[in-house]
């Protein structure tokens, strides 16, 4: 079943060239004509009347005014991380490392090229510096004509503007066209992408720093003196931070309870509170803030509730439940598309964007689910059978094959690959996409696999995908990989003596290497690491949780929901689940989480 996906717009009228009908019908939410039957992963806004739109792997597209679409393609071997953009430029990052740029030729100062004065919108150019300099690139961030590089794990660099010292580089003013060194120890990083100004966040010791402008005490330092060197922002660990984002004249910054913060100048653009320091916005108090975003002169907020709140727009920009003058002023809640209220639920996570001038809203239909088991099929890690015409095999996992058609995979090659087959390679990958993710493509020729194999087609509307995984979670018989939980704790480990048998000190969870592989980037890098041919079948967890939370995780894998048992402890496991997205690298974090906050309030944990 192909997933539904809507994506929604407002802003400056200069934006009308998205709407469907070409109508003046912005600033109003509008429905936008970007074809929508990829899952967007992100949608990054420049300042001017552009935007880059990350669907597929290693795929972009690009819109601009009055100009056609431009797609853009990675070589096949690259695959993106994440994009951020600047003034008028945008920066890819792929899982190897690297780093590619798309800049306005006019814009190229902010670029870290050499010929960087040749860069245009027309191709994707390769970031060679790092490479050369055996650098590879973990994170990056973009603020206005400067741009930030988390490098080798903790090694902060930066290049592009230094005006009002926004580079952290101790000096003020000048441009850096290549990156320079910042500090190490640094574990996050964030900018907005319209913001002279800058945060990061470090290991050792747990604290916010920030550098750049601060005229209108947008940094939370208690001045309005600029900093060209990174200081300290008091009042707050790390640790305890989500994520900070700064517009022209403020800054907005959320914790990990979704606690809202604001600093710096309160009007035209609005803040609900006038400090120099980071201040609890009233407005939001009793609110659980999960995802923040910034432009220029404006700013949206999500709650976990998926309650939208705005505020630094022009007068009536958005439909608001209260039509209030101060609405530029206060954070307002914002009335949703009715596509998004008809279709919103737990399941179904609301994504927003913000540029400069513009807003989008996406509603993400995505089975998070099937998007991880697209990745194991791409990567044909792990399989253990084959399928289809001799010398025309394909490679697949048998427990996923039986347990989605209930056949045995005896059954399906002799009924699809029999002496009088007519199926060809196309038909039988056609058939495995929907197997491994539901993907309905190829149509009669896949209701003729159906029909073979004497399955119903069109498959029921139901997920059966999550049903079939479900079910396989019961069947230990299949499963080939243990994760061994240490059960000793600390003092006992240095007592013990030298020569006992440590696995004795350890209980098994058992799981398909295959599920770990496709649902958790921790584990796909490692196994990804390690020579197939060594057949290793555990490893030992060094998250030093419960085993009953780590069971809890495993069994998120397979189901998509998180459930406890009368005898856990609630407290425990929510505060031991609450570091998991991050640690185990799952590619979903809203589902996730979405699944913990009900957890929090059943039992009122919040």
């Amino acid at each position: 079943m192909t997933n539904l996906s809507s994506l929604y717009l407002t802003g400056r009228q200069d934006f009308k060239f998205l709407t469907q009908e070409n109508k003046n019908n912005l600033p109003k939410w509008t429905e936008s004509n970007i074809k929508k039957t990829q899952t967007i992963k992100k949608l990054v806004c420049g300042r001017r009347l552009h935007f880059l739109v990350w669907k597929k792997p290693n795929k972009l597209e690009f819109y601009e005014k009055d100009k056609e679409k431009r797609k853009y393609q990675l070589p096949k071997n690259e695959k993106i991380k994440d994009i951020a953009s600047g003034y008028q430029t945008y920066q890819i990052l792929t899982e190897s490392g690297k780093v590619w740029s798309l800049a306005d030729k006019n814009r190229y100062k902010e670029v870290p090229l050499l010929d960087a004065d040749q860069s245009t919108f027309e191709k994707i150019r390769p970031v060679t510096f790092f490479e050369e300099k055996k650098l590879f690139v973990n994170s990056l961030a973009m603020g206005c004509s400067s741009c930030y590089y988390l490098c080798n794990g903790d090694q902060l660099y930066a290049s592009g503007s230094n005006l009002d010292g926004r580079l952290g580089i101790g000096q003020n003013g000048g441009q850096v066209q290549m990156p320079v060194y910042v500090q190490d120890k640094v574990i996050k990083i964030f900018a907005g992408n319209s913001a002279p100004n800058f945060f990061f966040i470090t290991s050792q010791p747990d604290l916010l720093y920030a550098c750049g402008n601060n005229e209108t005490g947008e940094l939370g330092f208690d001045s309005r003196v600029s900093q060209s060197s990174p200081t300290v922002v008091k009042n707050f660990k790390g640790s305890e931070i989500l994520t900070v984002s700064s517009a022209l004249f403020y800054s907005i910054l959320i914790t990990k309870k979704g606690q809202t913060f604001g600093c710096g100048y309160p009007k035209p653009n609005g803040l609900g509170v006038e400090k120099t320091i980071f201040t609890l916005i009233p407005q939001l108090k009793e609110k659980k803030a999960v995802q923040l975003k910034t432009g220029s002169n404006r700013t949206l907020v999500l709650t976990d509730q998926n309650e939208l709140y705005g505020w630094g727009f022009e007068k009536d920009q958005f439909p608001t439940e209260e039509d209030k003058n101060k609405s530029n002023y206060f954070p307002t809640k914002i009335n949703l598309p009715g596509f998004f209220t008809d279709y919103l639920d737990s399941k179904n996570m609301i994504q927003i964007f913000s540029g400069a001038y513009i807003c989008f809203l996406y509603l993400d239909f995505t089975n998070t689910l099937s998007e991880d088991l697209r990745i194991l099929f791409e990567s044909k890690k792990f399989c253990d059978c084959e399928i289809g015409i001799m010398g025309n095999q394909i490679p697949v996992h048998k427990a996923l094959i039986e347990y989605r058609t209930k056949l045995t995979i005896d059954q399906i090659q002799n009924k699809l690959f029999g002496e009088k087959s007519s199926i060809n390679k196309e038909q039988t990958l056609s058939f495995l996409k929907w197997i491994y993710y539901d993907e309905i493509s190829y149509f009669e020729k896949l209701e003729q696999t159906f029909n073979s194999l004497e399955l119903t087609f069109p498959p029921s509307v139901n997920n059966t995908l999550e049903k079939d995984i479900a079910q396989l979670y019961k069947d230990d018989d299949s499963k080939d990989f243990k994760i061994l939980v240490n059960i000793v704790d600390d003092q006992d480990e240095e007592d013990k003596d030298e020569g006992e048998d440590k696995e004795d000190n350890y209980e098994e969870i058992r799981v398909h290497k295959f599920i770990l592989y496709a649902r958790s980037g921790l584990f796909r890098a490692m196994f990804d690491n390690v020579n197939e041919k060594d057949n290793t079948n555990k490893v030992q967890d060094y998250s030093k949780k419960s085993i009953e939370s780590l069971e809890i995780l495993i069994k998120y894998f397979y189901t998509n929901s998180i459930e406890l048992t009368a005898d856990q402890d609630p407290e425990l496991i929510v505060d031991e689940l609450s570091d998991v997205v991050e640690y185990y690298q799952l590619n979903n974090q809203c589902n996730f989480e979405s699944e913990l906050n009900k957890i929090k309030n059943q039992f009122d944990l919040n």
